[in-house]
């Protein structure tokens, strides 16, 4: 059977958009769908403009530090539309280079909703279109929980069109999301508290960073209640919001921020209509080659719920292209060693096992830390800390696990990345001189294990 398109890939963000280009330079005749924006969470409600605002929140920082170094400022002013206008100017630009990719790589692009009508055809704005393959790649929406009054709080998705500043914050949810719009709202000048549920935030994460993080929030003024949950939010006559924990205390906002999870994005998306199952958390079931139960289906990014990360998103993206129309490149996606950056203020970067991790699986462990005043602090009042925290196997030297707290933790952490994935050992560290002075010489410095 002759089709339309080789493949019709629903939904243009990090991962269609991806899978997309490279198909249509392989050869093959490739179609997208968008019903929202082009870019997908990522550069509309996602990392970019996050990234953005929390720069915007670290200059903050930067006008208390400045006077240690001899800088006298004027009383700095923050204008929050100012910021939010710039904001989506720049991604507006970023939305017209996505159309650009797309079209000048021979994708045919179709914005609307896209409904599958039967394993090789999709319904858009009234049209059908047949395919030899169908790609989900629709990713995930915020969840915000249905309790009273939940239709008072916001996500994500709003936040970065607030008209203005709120003057009281509450941001529920323990994840990197909470963690990190908690530090925007902060350090944007907002009174800010982060309420979780459980015991401590950033779950998953390695046990010395996580309460690295919350001294240094701590010590920032900022309040973090653990054990805490909402019952009900009421709102006022004057516009505030009157907030019921579940432990009988009250709380008063003028927003209520939920990070508390994301679902996969499958509305009205006709999947009845196919044989494609959903795992036991509502994602869309495929097989390492990305197929669902469907053969004709592919899916990939936050709808399968595997590592819901953008670079993660590309190369899934890359290895769909590569296995349907170039199978002499393909090669699998490794979801091992994923370096992954936390834009909190302080940022935290990680790459490997976390210590609980490694010791989990069954390695004998030897523990490097490092803890000190960051150099560009001495002539300053700050007494901010950074963690530097190595996990080593005691046995082969490897090093299993990167992890650290503190300025440029990212941009750090994706250079000991490569290493890692190649099998570095606490010796190659060791052997390898260091930038001084930097911070991120402390990592090769380490020589005396904390644990063992």
């Amino acid at each position: 059977m002759a089709y339309d398109f080789d493949l019709y890939v629903i939904g243009a963000g990090s991962g269609g958009v991806r899978a997309a280009r490279f198909s249509a330079g392989f050869g093959a005749k490739v179609a997208v769908a968008e019903s929202r924006y082009l870019g997908g969470t990522c550069v509309n409600v996602g990392c970019v403009p996050k990234k953005l605002l929390v720069y915007g929140a670290h200059f903050a920082e930067d006008f208390e530090q400045a006077s240690g170094f001899g800088w006298t400022l004027d009383e700095a002013q923050f204008d929050w539309s100012t910021l939010i206008a710039n904001k989506d100017r720049e991604i507006n630009r970023l939305n017209g280079i996505y159309r650009n990719l797309l079209v000048n790589s021979g994708v045919t692009l179709h914005e609307g909703h896209a409904k599958i009508v039967d394993p090789h055809t999709v319904e858009i704005n009234g049209e059908r279109h047949t395919a030899k393959n169908i790609l989900i790649a629709t990713g995930g929406w915020p969840q915000i929980p249905e309790i009273p009054g939940h239709e008072h709080a916001i996500s994500s998705n709003q936040a970065f069109f607030l008209k203005e500043l709120p003057k009281r914050v509450l941001v529920v949810g323990g994840g990197y999301i909470a963690v990190e719009f908690a530090g925007i709202f902060h350090g944007l000048g907002a009174q800010t508290t982060l309420l979780y549920r459980g015991e401590m935030f950033l779950r998953g994460f390695d046990g010395s960073v996580r309460k690295h993080l919350q001294e240094e929030l701590t010590k920032r003024g900022m309040d973090l209640q653990f054990n805490a949950d909402i019952e009900r939010i009421d709102k006022q006559a004057d516009g505030s919001l009157k907030v019921t924990l579940k432990d009988g205390r009250q709380l008063e906002a003028d927003c209520v921020f939920y990070a508390t999870g994301r679902r996969p994005m499958l509305d009205n998306l006709g999947l009845e209509n196919t044989a494609v199952k959903l795992d036991n958390k509502g994602f869309v079931d495929v097989d390492e080659l990305y197929q669902t139960a469907e053969p004709s289906i592919l899916a990939l990014g936050d709808v399968i719920g595997r590592v819901q990360l953008t670079p993660v998103a590309l190369a899934e993206g890359m290895a769909i292209a590569r296995r349907l129309f170039k199978p002499e490149q393909y090669r699998p996606v490794d979801y091992k060693m994923i370096p992954t950056a936390v834009f909190s203020l302080p940022n935290i970067g990680t790459v490997g096992l976390t210590e609980e991790e490694a010791r989990d699986a069954g390695h004998e462990v030897q523990i490097f830390e490092s803890r000190f005043r960051p150099m560009k602090l001495t002539l300053t009042e700050c007494q901010e800390r950074t963690l530097m925290k190595l996990v080593v196997d005691a046995k082969t030297d490897k090093v299993l696990g990167c992890h650290m707290v503190g300025p440029d933790a990212g941009e750090i952490v994706q250079g000991l990345a490569i290493a890692l994935k190649a099998g570095a050992t606490k010796r190659h560290f060791d052997e390898t001189i260091g930038v001084h002075p930097t911070a991120a010489e402390e990592f090769v410095t380490m020589r005396t294990p904390v644990a063992g």
